[in-house]
């Protein structure tokens, strides 16, 4: 197997990341708003997910967020609600900005998704 470049440069770091990752990561768009507070008013911005796990999500969203920040995060489907925080600063896509958030706590339940089980990993060809 021949492994290109760019996967080279980057895919290493990824890889490390998934092992050091604690809960399942699922790719899936769920829509969401997220709220937070900008001079004593609150904003609420429109966005979606691009993966999740019980522990927070990566959002698409179209305005990017320092890293640090305190968010709420909304889960549309649901109306349920959640205190996170983005982890690092956000990258450029063509959505607008990847913004990895982690929950206050983790809580498996609030994506109302069925996770893979603990060390699942996907068949290679």
């Amino acid at each position: 197997m021949t492994l290109s470049k760019e996967f080279m440069n980057r895919g290493i770091s990824q890889l490390a990341g998934e092992d050091r990752r604690r809960s399942q990561r699922v790719v899936i768009r769920i829509p969401i708003m997220l709220e937070m507070s900008e001079n004593g008013q609150t904003v609420r911005i429109p966005a979606c997910t691009s993966s999740v796990n019980s522990h927070g999500a990566i959002v698409v969203s179209p305005r990017a967020l320092g890293a640090d920040a305190k968010v709420a995060l909304v889960n549309e489907r649901t109306r349920e609600k959640i205190d996170c925080r983005v982890t690092r600063a956000p990258r450029e896509c063509s959505g607008g900005s990847l913004i990895p958030v982690e929950f206050s706590s983790a809580s498996p339940n609030f994506w109302h998704i069925t996770f893979p089980v603990e060390g699942w990993k996907p068949v290679e060809n």
